[in-house]
């Protein structure tokens, strides 16, 4: 077991003040910087990962996620991403939880890696994030998208994961309206990554709502072809 104050205490000793500074700078929200390097933090959150258990580390990555510190949040959503997690609902739903908080797309992007494999693990949680495409909140409209990209990208889909990618394939469309950078940019992505894995999916999709997505997000989508 690892107590959040062991751990805290391991981060601290890596922290870099004038990193720090660079970084608060950069990612301009409002949160605690320590300035560690993404090495760094690999090599901290993979020692954590050998020596605790399952729901000790759900416990140590919500502490961490709710210590209001930068390296700690990516460090939390590495000790939950695992491709094979048993009894793995207390992990998703943590997940869940801080999705509703998201404020920044690095965080976003971690967090949506360690729930994409909790959702390609159960797809039938694709419905429990259904109704976040026309949520309030920016960042469960992105993490629609990102926690998805799993099924862009599958080069041989099975009868269900091609109603899957479909039901989701919906999901960008009804996005293409929304003029939001940050969703024109995911939805970018997504089409970007199918267009190397199912070219007619990709074509239809341009050709049905090509016309709605800023022109950025088109040329995007296309820089793959």
């Amino acid at each position: 077991m690892i107590s959040l104050k062991h751990a805290l205490d391991q981060l601290y000793s890596k922290a870099n003040k004038i990193k720090a500074i660079q970084m608060k700078n950069s990612v301009k929200i409002d949160e605690v910087y320590l300035g560690i390097s993404n090495p760094e933090l690999d090599n901290i959150y993979k020692l954590w990962r050998m020596k605790i258990e399952n729901e000790d580390r759900i416990r140590l990555a919500t502490e961490l996620w709710d210590s209001n510190i930068y390296e700690a949040k990516i460090v939390a959503s590495k000790l939950l991403t695992q491709a094979r997690i048993s009894n793995d609902e207390l992990v998703w739903e943590e997940i869940l939880r801080w999705i509703t908080t998201l404020d920044h797309p690095i965080l976003a992007d971690h967090v949506c890696n360690a729930g994409s494999r909790r959702l390609k693990a159960d797809p039938s949680r694709l419905t429990q994030i259904s109704n976040w495409v026309f949520d309030k909140n920016v960042w469960k409209r992105r993490s629609v998208l990102t926690l998805t990209m799993p099924w862009a990208k599958i080069n041989n889909p099975k009868i269900d994961e091609l109603e899957q990618r479909a039901r989701i394939i919906s999901w960008l469309g009804a996005l293409s309206v929304d003029q939001e950078w940050l969703i024109q940019k995911a939805i970018a992505n997504w089409l970007s990554s199918l267009s190397k894995h199912d070219i007619p999916a990709f074509l239809l999709f341009l050709e049905e709502h090509g016309a709605k997505m800023k022109p950025f997000a088109v040329n995007e989508a296309c820089k793959f072809i």
